[in-house]
């Protein structure tokens, strides 16, 4: 393979061009940063169970059921990943592999150096040497032999178990997205570690990949060629921003019923991720058994090597919400004002160098080039550098002090995820639940709802949270530079001059915000504070997220429904939940609607004037809402115009009654009666009409499931669908999600109207979000029963018979499908069987 060849000077520009071709391989090259951390010892392995299959020999048995879901039996762990991992990639091949791609830093030598190629946003070389500064390939070589055998095992089966379906399956019969790529190759137990470090830092340091690429003294270029000379690129650095640590929007709503609010008295669950439908958050559903030690059904994020993320057994239920907790601290440092070249800072009084580590990769120039580039990364003993232009210089700041910045994140490294999770699924009881989160803090950025057979319910929020010591915090409480520096950058800073402030691992379990009830536990996004509005949790640290705050109209829906109770004396059963799941309920629309009809009635024909003195007829949006019946089903007229009605009141929301921190379940409450309102109902139906659309059409003909074709252009075919909105206050939410879904896999995105989700172009809304894989569930004298749905169907081969059947399901009426647990049940829905033998990788 050729290089280019350019002629290079300090001040030479160069703009790489996108590619799709391969070229060789990269790696990086320490100077003198320090090694990777190195963790703690093993776990303790659960006794009898396990680990590695005898002599290497892989053997499972893998049940196909109806609408595609696996159940995967083997007498060992490393062979129950050997079949996950088979059964995953024929579903999802191009996901996981192009994740492989990404967490390993080699985006720009399969893709060029742009994520839109030719465009110079240089996004695959920040990604590529963003990952490579915060060392996750180095931490999962570092830390796989600190994990549990059960663990390591499991990834081990895995890895053999997707190589085996990559080695034996024809071309043809691959995704055709990514079917005979060069980036589409074996994989090994280490890259399924790297992955899994790089996932835990999603809502974290990962979104920080451009201030990384930008950590460099002022004299220094960004990047050199393999030379030494400085490469100048197109890239802008001042469109790097402070970063969206949600980018995805990441939500879900969970319930955990105990026996005082369950109809049979046992334990209840309602599991209800929102997460986008696109991309590598996809859920994918499965279940798993060792027999005498393990059963589990649920669904798992991709590439999670055979433990189930939310799921039951046949004695706990969990779920997980993504919280309000902050996984990182930003860390101010004061440079040494005696080094010239701002790579020192002061730590209790003393002068400290920065440490620093070359990183190198291969980058796609062309169909037969490619060319080297090399960064320079720089650490501190908080963490690497950061530098985000007009907010977190390295230089002088806006106090005149000469300063820099440093990322902490909790998770770099995070080595217990597999372990907490396999805790979980062989959790026995509530304590047992309980006692995963005093061994490990694997679940990274999710709050946990659990409940078992007995009604015992339980919260925690179980994220990584960097533990700063009491009396750090309560002097960076009353330290008014440093509450104004994160108010205005919306990221907790702290001082990095005082090794007080040096956080001491993560806040343990005991310090954590937790929560114990027999009626209920629940969680829609808002921080922990009301879990249970009759024990109020606080005194915890504030970085696990606010109390006294203002609730989201989603969490006062679900708490709304939870006071309401269920059909039996007030008790749930599982038709209930599931009511409450799917019925498409939205709080402000029960809030509001009434008094907002009043207010047309009161308007008449008159026109509306506008803030800027023109005028329009409202008529059209009230005749609309009159049709409405509340809900967000299907066949609700006039759902679409409250919707937008909802987009303009959040903007600028206009209640009778304030906040009220002691009623936070019922206040702010009745519409206000004024000319805002008016112009808000106005400004919608606008919106609407300029749309080309009808206020009072049915939500059924406007909001719509459209896959793209292997190619990223629209299929055609748009899937009426039925479902709320956060902007509402809906449970049940779906939503547009036209930004980055973390993947480079292709697909069509229909350009949004300003300040709403809806599309002209689309003819209404594109869902790419929200209820994903979705249960509610029950236990009975019998073991537990459950409905379910992956609203998006378990494969994203187009391929793939089960590429879109529960999505047509769901898109038919909005409806749940039974879900299989009892060995008798799924052989009773058994649709194929498979053993599948093959050779260990260990």
């Amino acid at each position: 393979m050729k290089k280019n060849n350019f002629t290079r000077t300090s001040l030479a520009v160069l703009v790489l061009s996108g590619s799709l071709f391969a070229v060789t391989g990269c790696g990086s090259s320490s100077d003198d940063a320090p090694p990777p951390a190195t963790g703690t010892p093993p776990p303790t392995e659960p006794t009898g169970l396990v680990a590695f299959a005898p002599n290497g020999n892989l053997d499972v048995d893998v049940t196909w059921t109806d609408y595609g879901v696996p159940y995967v039996k083997a007498d060992n762990m490393e062979s129950l990943g050997f079949g996950v991992g088979f059964a995953f990639a024929q579903d999802n091949l191009c996901i996981l592999a192009d994740q492989i791609v990404k967490f390993n830093s080699q985006r720009a030598r399969f893709f060029g150096p742009d994520a839109v190629p030719g465009s110079g946003d240089s996004e695959n070389l920040l990604t590529d040497f963003g990952f490579l500064t915060l060392g996750i390939r180095d931490n999962a070589e570092a830390g796989f032999a600190q994990i549990s055998e059960h663990a390591q095992a499991l990834m081990t089966g895995y890895a053999a178990g997707y190589n085996k379906y990559i080695n034996e399956t024809p071309v043809a019969d691959m995704d055709p997205t990514c079917a005979g790529q060069p980036w589409v190759r074996d994989i090994s137990p280490i890259d399924l570690m790297t992955y899994a470090q790089g996932v835990a830092l999603l809502p974290g340091a990962a979104n920080f990949t451009g201030p990384l690429f930008l950590a460099v003294p002022s004299n220094q270029s960004f990047v050199t060629a393999e030379d030494g000379q400085p490469v100048t690129l197109a890239f802008d650095p001042e469109t790097v921003g402070i970063p969206d640590t949600n980018p995805t929007e990441a939500g879900s709503n969970g319930w955990a019923i105990g026996s005082d609010l369950s109809a049979s008295e046992k334990g209840m669950l309602i599991a209800n991720p929102h997460f986008p439908h696109t991309g590598n958050q996809r859920f994918w559903q499965f279940g798993i058994e060792v027999p005498g030690h393990l059963k589990v059904v649920g669904g798992s994020l991709s590439g999670m090597p055979g433990v189930i993320n939310i799921g039951f057994n046949e004695n706990v239920a969990w779920t997980h919400t993504f919280s309000t907790a902050s996984r990182f601290t930003v860390h101010r440092l004061t440079l040494d004002p005696n080094d010239a070249s701002g790579t020192s800072y002061m730590l209790d009084g003393e002068s400290v160098p920065m440490t620093t580590k070359t990183h190198e990769i291969q980058v796609a120039t062309g169909a037969e080039s490619s060319m080297t580039l090399r960064k320079t990364s720089y650490y501190s003993e908080f963490g690497p550098v950061i530098v985000i232009p007009n907010a977190l210089p390295w230089g002088t700041d806006q106090t005149g002090q000469a300063v820099a910045y440093a990322l902490h994140d909790a998770n770099l490294p995070n080595y217990d995820l597999f372990d907490h999770w396999l805790g979980m699924n062989m959790a026995s009881s509530i304590e047992e639940y309980k006692q995963t989160f005093v061994d490990y803090t694997g679940t990274v950025f999710n709050n946990a709802m659990a409940v078992d057979k007995h009604g015992q319910a339980f919260f925690t929020d179980g994220s990584s949270v960097p533990n700063i010591v009491p009396e750090a915090l309560a002097e960076w409480g009353a330290n008014p530079l440093y509450q104004a520096l994160t108010q205005q950058a919306g990221l907790f800073i702290f001082p990095g001059d005082d090794s007080l402030y040096m956080p001491q691992g993560t806040v343990p379990f005991a310090q954590a915000p937790q929560l114990e009830r027999t009626d209920f536990v629940q969680n829609s996004n808002d921080s922990f504070w009301l879990t249970n509005p009759a024990a109020p949790i606080s005194g915890v640290s504030p970085l696990w997220g606010p109390v006294g705050n203002q609730q989201s109209l989603r969490s006062r829906l679900g708490q709304k429904m939870l006071a309401e109770g269920g059909s039996v004396d007030g008790r749930f059963t599982r038709e209930d939940l599931i009511d409450r799941l799917i019925g498409n309920r939205n709080f402000l629309g029960e809030a509001v609607l009434a008094d907002l009809l009043a207010q047309c009635e009161a308007q008449g024909t008159t026109p509306v004037t506008m803030t800027d003195g023109s005028t329009v007829d409202i008529t059209p949006a009230c005749q609309a809402l009159g049709l409405w019946d509340g809900r967000m089903n299907l066949v609700s007229q006039g759902a679409m115009m409250f919707r937008e009605f909802a987009f303009e009141f959040n903007r600028n929301p206009q209640w009778q009654i304030a906040y009220d921190a002691a009623q936070p379940t019922t206040t702010p409450n009745t519409l206000a009666v004024n000319d805002t309102v008016l112009q808000q109902l106005a400004t919608a139906q606008q919106r609407i009409i300029n749309a080309g659309l009808d206020p009072a059409a049915s939500l059924g003909s406007v909001q719509f499931v459209e896959r793209s074709l292997p190619d990223g252009t629209p299929s055609g075919e748009k899937l009426p669908w039925g479902g709320a909105h956060n902007v509402e206050g809906g449970f049940n939410v779906f939503r547009s999600n036209m930004g980055n879904d973390g993947t480079v896999l292709p697909r069509h995105r229909y350009p949004l109207l300003p300040g709403s989700d809806l599309s002209a172009a689309a003819g209404g809304y594109h869902i790419t979000y929200g209820s994903s894989w979705m249960f509610a569930m029950e236990f009975t004298e019998d073991g537990p029963v459950a409905d379910g749905l992956l609203s998006y169907s378990q494969s994203s081969n187009i391929g793939s018979d089960h590429y879109i059947d529960q999505t047509l399901l769901y898109s038919s009426e909005p409806q749940l499908r039974p879900l299989h647990f009892s060995n008798s049940d799924i052989e009773a829905n058994a649709v194929t069987t498979l053993n599948l033998t093959g050779d260990s990788l260990n």
